[in-house]
């Protein structure tokens, strides 16, 4: 048996609890990791509601996409990983546990100067922003790039992974604090979007790529700012999903208009991506050039309270959950 953080009943931050519950079963291409650290995302909070499902095989109690640990079993057929192996990983759930299963391609190594609690902060971020702003967004050097809301997780990846392949990023934020975060890590402005109206002030400037995390009122804004040949990728929709999209300008612009989800993709998607990761973002991440942005470690015990945090939408970079 091993201690676990669960969802105990749809609701509030209040319904995560600390259960026992078994250890994992291992598959023969799986490895089994002992978890010291599990980042925290907005899909868990979307889970612990009820409102996000988990995969076919995964056990919905449990919620957590990304994980840093040892390897202390793995199955028969596994060959690219070895017991004692520091690794982060993508999981599909189980994060907020003691040890969690993972497929053999959706780990990556530690590096050498990174702590747990820095690595399991990595995975879903990355993951998402290679895909959605490079693969998906087809980023490349010299373009403007937008992030609506920069200072999150999702946020904080984009624009420091935008800055260091070549573009000029923009972000939109909620306070002069999350401004100045944004900035220091390589947005070239960052527009309070409480006092100032981002259409106006990029309007002059025009964007290539356009990452949303939004939607709602933003997809007009997003529309007009995008320069002919635009790409605007949009990742959730929480002020809602169901926008007036005028065709004409999306013909007259040729914008590419896109989106994703990560979680329910197939094993040898997550896998093609994590190769190219580990191709390209990860000498970056070991040389010190892109680093990962903590706001918090908790307890797993106090995983109510780091839910709170996320709710509470004032954090600059990852909350991150440590045992």
């Amino acid at each position: 048996m091993m201690k676990a953080v669960i969802i105990t009943e749809p609701g509030g931050p209040d319904v995560l609890k600390v259960h026992d519950v078994e250890i994992p079963q291992l598959g023969e291409l799986e490895v089994l990791v002992e978890v010291k650290a599990a980042g925290v995302n907005r899909p868990d909070v979307f889970q612990r509601k009820g409102n996000y499902p988990a995969p076919a095989g995964v056990d919905p109690r449990i919620p957590g996409l990304e994980i840093a640990g040892t390897i202390v079993a793995k199955g028969k057929a596994v060959v690219d990983w070895h017991i004692g192996d520091r690794v982060c990983a993508l999981v599909a759930g189980g994060g907020y546990a003691a040890y969690a299963k993972v497929y053999q391609g959706h780990c990556l190594p530690i590096p050498d100067h990174l702590d747990f609690a820095e690595a399991a902060s990595l995975p879903e971020t990355v993951f998402t922003v290679w895909d959605n702003v490079f693969r998906r967004g087809k980023l490349q050097a010299g373009e403007h790039f937008l992030v609506h809301g920069g200072a999150g997780g999702i946020g904080s990846t984009a624009i420091q992974l935008g800055t260091l392949f070549g573009a000029v990023v923009y972000t939109t934020v909620s306070s002069p604090e999350k401004a100045a975060f944004c900035e220091s890590l390589g947005a070239i402005k960052a527009i309070n979007y409480k006092t100032e109206d981002f259409q106006e002030e990029l309007m002059p400037l025009g964007v290539d790529v356009l990452l949303d995390s939004i939607g709602g009122s933003y997809f007009e804004k997003n529309m007009n700012l995008l320069s002919p040949d635009g790409r605007l990728v949009y990742i959730n929709a929480m002020e809602g999903a169901k926008v007036e999209l005028n065709l004409l300008k999306l013909m007259q612009k040729r914008i590419v208009l896109t989106g994703s989800t990560l979680r329910a993709r197939d094993r040898e998607f997550k896998q093609t991506l994590r190769d190219d990761i580990w191709s390209q973002v990860w000498p970056k991440l070991s040389a010190g050039d892109f680093k990962p942005t903590i706001y918090r470690i908790l307890p797993f015990a106090e995983a109510s309270e780091a839910h709170r945090l996320m709710e509470d939408s004032s954090l600059l970079g990852k909350i991150v959950l440590s045992f």
